[in-house]
């Protein structure tokens, strides 16, 4: 497992669109997922300790941000070859279990991944309404092991903002995660 830090922000740039297979079975689009206020992309897996240490956070705050318009899908892009635990089947009963509030779909050519520069699990690219790129950046001072409970929300202060005002801080710091499982 090689940790990876995610590039800074590349503001405005449009997001990538996709049709990918959800674990429901039906096929999600960017036009299908994104909300009135925006979009939050997120490359996850299943068995990655960092995604794993923030995962009841990200349901916690994906929640909170479909109230303000901005509507999130989670992409899983690993090769499940290398990881069982990553395969589309195990992404439904993770789903099902944790009872996900967004689409989790599979990108299993890896075009999507690549389309976006997604380059590690957690990869988080907040959009504003305009689908332009305001945020890549990460969920907390959380890594293998979740920060403290009070801790600061970078994602979800960022995100509020983009849903307000459109734009997100210039200040961000990048995620950090298990780089993604390329073929």
């Amino acid at each position: 497992m090689v940790s990876t830090e995610t590039p800074i922000c590349n503001f405005n740039t449009p997001a990538v669109d996709f049709n990918l297979k959800g674990v429901d079975g039906k096929i999600h689009s960017l036009e299908s997922c994104k909300g009135e206020n925006g979009l939050l992309v997120m490359f996850i897996c299943n068995h990655c300790p960092y995604v794993k240490s923030i995962i009841d956070r990200i349901i916690r705050d994906t929640k909170a941000l479909k109230t303000m318009g901005l509507n999130t899908v989670a992409i899983m892009s690993n090769n499940p070859d290398e990881y069982e635990a990553d395969s589309f089947e195990n992404m439904q009963k993770i789903a099902e279990e944790m009872d996900f509030p967004f689409p989790y779909l599979i990108d299993e050519t890896q075009e999507i991944a690549k389309a976006y520069g997604a380059v590690c699990t957690p990869d988080f690219f907040g959009y504003n309404a305009n689908l332009e790129l305001q945020y890549r950046g990460r969920l907390d001072a959380s890594r293998k092991e979740s920060a403290a409970a009070d801790v600061k929300r970078d994602l979800f202060e960022a995100m509020s903002q983009v849903a307000k005002i459109g734009q997100g801080p210039q200040d961000q710091i990048p995620s950090m995660g298990c780089s993604i499982k390329w073929y």
